[in-house]
This record gives C-alpha cells, sequence and structure tokens, in this order.
C-alpha cells in the first residue's frame, strides 16, 4: 500500500447556477455547486478552439451555509478539495455511482456586488463602473 499518496483538487472557475442548499435529516447543511473551468488553445491549422469542462463539488457544514447565502450563478471561485466517490440506490433500485469534488475550502473571486451591479446594469443598458472609472 502507498503511504505518500495525495488526493488534492484546485479549480478556479464560474458558478454554472445559484448553490444549490438543503439540509440532512441531522441537520447538517450541504450544497451542492456545478463550477465551469475553461480552457482555450490554437490547433494545427491557427484556429482557436476552446473547451469548457463542468465539476461538480459538494460542501458541509457552516462552509455550505456561507456558500449558499453569498454566491451567485457566473461568480469566480477558487476551491480547494478532494475527490470522492459515492454510491447509492435510486427509488428503483439501480445502483448509482457519482465523483464529485469534497470541498475542504473555498475563496469567492470578485465581490458579490459586483456580480449583481453586473447583471443590474446590463438590463438597463448601461455598461458597469469597473475600477478603472473611479478617479482616485
Amino acid at each position: 500500500m502507498q503511504r505518500n499518496s495525495v488526493n488534492k483538487v484546485i479549480l478556479v472557475g464560474n458558478l454554472g447556477q445559484d448553490p444549490d442548499a438543503r439540509f440532512t435529516p441531522q441537520g447538517t447543511a450541504v450544497t451542492n455547486l456545478s463550477v465551469a473551468t475553461n480552457e482555450s488553445w490554437k490547433d494545427q491549422s491557427g484556429e482557436i478552439k476552446e473547451k469548457t469542462e463542468w465539476h461538480r463539488v459538494v460542501m458541509y457544514g457552516r462552509m455550505a451555509e456561507t456558500a449558499s447565502e453569498y454566491m451567485n450563478k457566473g461568480q469566480m471561485v477558487y476551491i480547494e478539495g478532494r475527490l470522492q466517490t459515492r454510491e447509492w440506490e435510486d427509488k428503483n433500485q439501480v445502483k448509482r455511482r457519482t465523483t464529485e469534488i469534497r470541498c475542504d475550502s473555498f475563496t469567492m473571486l470578485g465581490k458579490r456586488s459586483e456580480v449583481n451591479q453586473e447583471t443590474r446594469s446590463n438590463d438597463q443598458g448601461e455598461k458597469p463602473q469597473t475600477d478603472d472609472d473611479l478617479p482616485f
């Protein structure tokens, strides 16, 4: 058996939807996130190609409550965690299996107000204010 193994995931991406929060029967908060990471490259012909990868992230406890309260769709987030595979039986007794990222810590990148301000400004046809627009 290998003693020095590592199970570590680091993601920097955007939320694909608002956090999905719930509580277990024991009262533990659980929040699921869908995080998109993007990569781009030039192929042999010089054409730019892009690919989006989607990641399932699960959080527990106070961290789950914080994420569901303060994070919104489209917001950039930094996540550290580990891969975890779960198995269960569905309503029809069919075995199901999923691999997800069990979040150990996260940092919201950007401000919540920036995401909300950008959405409101775009709805009104205005350009969102950036730090470059400030006079100091």
